[in-house]
């Protein structure tokens, strides 16, 4: 008897064992997909317009590390060239304020014409982001957009600026390296949702 439940509990350990080693893989492989599609996109174009999409303002009302990097990375860009800049991102919960309004007086302070910056305040997620910024694209009679998130985020960006018909190339500005893993795994199964969605269409 003893010895029948030696071997049961081998089974369920090797079988336990089976499952992380399978998880382990899964997430080395949505890692290694997103790091692919970052470290492989298309060559930046001249943009007339620079659509910045939003993160996190925290309850202090200050920006977060991502969002001040996403918006130093577009500053850089419009220094270079002046065009209208679209401050994507409605507000969250525990957000004192829009991330598209945060993001507008941000750029004004640091150099950008106030008729350049506009705020788009009514979108909750990147593909309304897109679609909400292809309007004021449009009343403005602007065509071709430079992207500007996290660089995680730059390919799934670009694939759902297709998906609205906004002709765009990407600029990525620098995540922590402490949260690569996070960031990259979540990323990884927000392309998955983007598949499946892609799929049902």
């Amino acid at each position: 008897m003893k010895g029948s439940e030696t071997g049961v509990a081998r089974k369920m350990i090797v079988a336990l064992l089976v499952l992380v080693l399978l998880g382990l893989a899964a997430c080395l492989g949505l890692m290694g997909f997103v790091y692919y599609k970052e470290k492989t996109l298309p060559e930046q174009k001249p943009s007339d317009v620079i659509i910045v999409l939003g993160a996190q303002v925290k309850p202090d009302g200050t920006p977060s590390v991502a969002l001040e990097r996403r918006m130093t990375a577009a500053l850089e860009t419009y220094l270079e060239k002046p065009q209208t800049i679209i401050c994507c991102g409605a507000r969250g919960d525990n957000e004192p304020e829009a991330e598209g309004a945060l993001m507008q007086r941000w750029f004004v302070e640091h150099g950008v014409l106030e008729t350049d910056a506009v705020a788009e305040t009514a979108s909750f997620n990147t593909r309304q982001n897109l679609q909400n910024a292809r309007v004021i694209m449009a009343e403005r009679g602007v065509t071709q957009a430079l992207v500007v998130t996290s660089d995680y985020h730059v390919p799934r960006a670009l694939a759902l600026c297709r998906d609205v018909g906004i002709e765009a190339t990407g600029k990525g500005s620098p995540s922590k390296p402490e949260y690569f893993i996070k960031n990259h795994i979540r990323e990884g199964l927000s392309w998955i949702k983007y598949l499946l969605e892609r799929g049902r269409e």
